[in-house]
């Protein structure tokens, strides 16, 4: 576990640019943190930085998944808060995203404890103006170096 003090929506969107450049098929990255956090400030960050900066990123509240191509795999983006049954995010594709792509989720928590093997846990906290973000590797993520 480690944690990171994020000064501003820049260094937000830094960390969402450098964990582009660390993750590869089979990941999950679970976002969790209250609303205004900062999680759909990072995920557009790294699926820009994955696709083109001026890719159209809209959150998938009410989709509840949108997905992109990448250079190298397939980018699934989940946002799991209007969810009422874990089951959900398998029928919509949660499992066929990790064969051979990312899932960048938000709202994990609702997936009560069905979480992905290989996954980086990101929680972002408030902390004044700032943030504090704690990473958890799990799976593939534990001893992958990753550099902010």
């Amino acid at each position: 576990m480690s944690s990171l003090q994020l000064a501003d929506e820049a260094a937000t969107q830094d960390l969402g640019r450098a964990l582009a450049r660390a993750i590869q098929p089979g990941d999950a990255l679970c976002l969790t943190g209250p609303l205004g956090a900062g999680k759909s400030t990072l995920a557009r960050a790294l699926i820009r930085a994955l696709t083109t900066p001026g890719e159209e990123v809209p959150s998938p509240t009410f989709t509840l998944v949108q997905f992109y191509e990448t250079a190298g795999f397939p980018l699934a983006h989940f946002d799991l808060y209007r969810l009422s049954d874990p089951d959900e995010a398998y029928e919509i594709g949660l499992d066929e995203a990790l064969d051979d792509g990312v899932a960048l989720i938000e709202w994990p928590q609702r997936l009560e404890g069905r979480l992905p093997a290989t996954r980086l846990d990101i929680d972002i906290a408030l902390d004044g103006d700032a943030r504090r973000v704690t990473l958890t590797r799990h799976g593939g993520f534990e001893g992958r170096t990753l550099e902010f």
